[in-house]
């Protein structure tokens, strides 16, 4: 615990008086001061000017990181028939209809995300209270209700990333591990807040976007220049 404590004491002395630097800084101090014995998750938090219990503020959305999460994500498929066989050879690590309904329904929750053909979504519709606090139920606006499961398995194996606003409207998600090297994790920084600024919704009004901070599993946060991170 000492040693732990030693080092969070060093951390946020490197972080001592950064602030709103750019995409690049940030990462090179984030990555610099992971120091567990594991390889931490790099991830990225967006406030976000938006209230998300009204309908037309609600943002959320679906990324393909460039240069993947670096994380192994375990899929689940319901899918029937041809639909299951096609998402077993795309690399599905769970695939049912009834069985997987059950399954999950007695508190066994072994994958990452859920996907489900159209015609499963009855089946998959008595699990919402389940999946869905969890951010895992299939919605066809992020492709994870889909008759393509193919790609939406290689997509999702691939390194895309689901976003959706809390309630205090927060968005945020890891964007890769600390051993990438800091042009990766700079690049896959901002193809997350470049998503999230294409995702504003309509009935955003003000500031949409009011800080954006990166930090290590283990390690403090920096937030960076808005005009650095959302520049094309």
């Amino acid at each position: 615990m000492a040693k732990i404590a030693k080092r969070t004491q060093a951390a946020r002395k490197a972080f001592e008086g950064k602030s709103d630097i750019s995409v690049a800084e940030a990462v090179a101090l984030v990555k610099g001061n992971a120091k567990a014995k594991f390889d931490e998750t790099v991830e990225v938090a967006m406030n976000l000017g938006v209230d998300p219990r009204h309908a037309d503020q609600m943002v959320r959305g679906v990324v393909s990181l460039p240069n993947g999460t670096g994380k192994a994500v375990r899929v689940a498929v319901f899918a029937r028939g041809p639909k299951a066989e096609e998402a077993e050879k795309a690399g599905a690590d769970i695939v049912g209809a009834e069985d997987l309904m059950e399954t999950i329904q007695g508190g066994k929750i072994d994958f990452d995300r859920c996907i489900a053909t159209p015609d499963m979504m009855p089946i998959v519709g008595r699990l919402g209270k389940v999946l869905g606090p969890r951010n895992l139920m299939p919605n066809p606006k992020v492709g994870t209700v889909t008759m393509d499961v193919a790609t939406a398995v290689a997509a999702a194996k691939g390194g895309e990333v689901q976003f959706k606003a809390e309630k205090a409207g927060v968005v945020h998600a890891g964007v890769g591990k600390a051993s990438f090297d800091e042009a990766q994790l700079a690049e896959n920084v901002k193809a997350f807040v470049a998503a999230v600024h294409k995702a504003k919704p309509t009935g955003a009004k003000g500031t949409y976007i009011k800080k954006i901070a990166i930090s290590s599993t283990m390690g403090p946060g920096v937030s960076i220049d808005l005009g650095d991170a959302i520049a094309e």
